[in-house]
């Protein structure tokens, strides 16, 4: 009874979709990796403790926020077969899981270093407060870019003990990233938003004007992504990562239109998978040769 219930629960919170952000938390380190050269010895070690709070945060994040959006999610069309609102998962159930994914985190964030420790309740604070955005500000998509934003610079903590600003490039252009194709897929609530008095970029500016929203945070993820690997002094495969993410990007703008929406769920869950595995590869690969 356990296990199912574990399995249903790994299905609510999308645990494949750790895909997105880890990516983008493995590069964090390996930049780090390469600025300190100190990967002999506990190298290993800390990037499988980063994997660990990587997917404590995000298992725990998501786990909040359906039980925080169980009320909204039962009246919307598209939502209401969620776990939680259809009676699958008990919200008792729910919550144990968030709090032992909590605590997993805070132990990884134990075994990396102090400061780590010190900032995990921050970072934690940050990916729960999202869950209450869309009720007061239009900005939430940015609000969740952040909580996976913070990922990159995180890992660089979890390897220097310290904070270099020039990470925050990639914590930016994570944000923008994720900011924009969650604009495209909130497109698919406008009517339930704007009936139901819920906030977010296509409620408050309609659909088209949503998706040029949504281009232009695209656009900024590309500049922060150059900018990052100039004060890097980064190499070619870098930017060839760049351009193979520019045209993911460009391809996902593409399949998606204000007055045909049939093809979200490709642009949010294929493409963007492929933007955050290609951008590793190339990076990983530009790091280590």
């Amino acid at each position: 009874m356990f296990l199912k219930r574990l399995r249903m629960t790994l299905d609510m919170i999308k645990f494949e979709h750790s895909v997105f952000a880890l990516p983008f938390a493995l590069t964090g380190a390996l930049l780090a990796f390469r600025q300190t050269g100190n990967f002999a010895g506990r190298g290993w070690l800390i990037l499988a403790w980063i994997v660990v709070a990587m997917v404590g945060a995000r298992s725990a994040a998501m786990a909040f926020n359906r039980l925080v959006d169980a009320e909204i999610d039962a009246k919307n069309p598209r939502t209401r077969t969620r776990h939680i609102p259809a009676g699958q998962l008990s919200r008792g159930f729910g919550w144990a899981f968030t709090i032992a994914s909590s605590l997993i985190f805070f132990l990884a964030a134990w075994q990396l270093n102090p400061l780590c420790l010190k900032l995990a309740p921050l970072a934690q604070g940050v990916v729960f407060f999202y869950s209450y955005t869309k009720r007061f500000t239009s900005f939430a998509h940015l609000v969740l870019g952040l909580a996976l934003g913070i990922a990159p610079a995180a890992a660089w903590i979890a390897v220097t003990g310290e904070l270099d600003p020039r990470i925050l490039w990639l914590t930016a252009a994570v944000m923008f990233w994720t900011a924009g194709f969650d604009v495209i897929y909130s497109c698919q609530d406008y009517e339930y938003d704007t009936n139901a008095g819920l906030f977010s970029i296509p409620s408050a500016f309609g659909i088209a004007k949503a998706l040029h929203i949504a281009k232009l945070l695209h656009v900024l993820m590309i500049v922060s992504l150059l900018l990052l690997a100039s004060q890097l002094h980064l190499g070619p495969l870098s930017l060839a990562g760049i351009g193979a993410v520019a045209a993911l990007l460009l391809y996902e703008h593409g399949i998606v239109k204000p007055n045909d929406l049939s093809r979200v769920n490709a642009a949010f869950f294929t493409m963007n998978g492929w933007v955050s595995v290609l951008f590793f590869v190339f990076w990983a690969a530009d790091i280590l040769l």
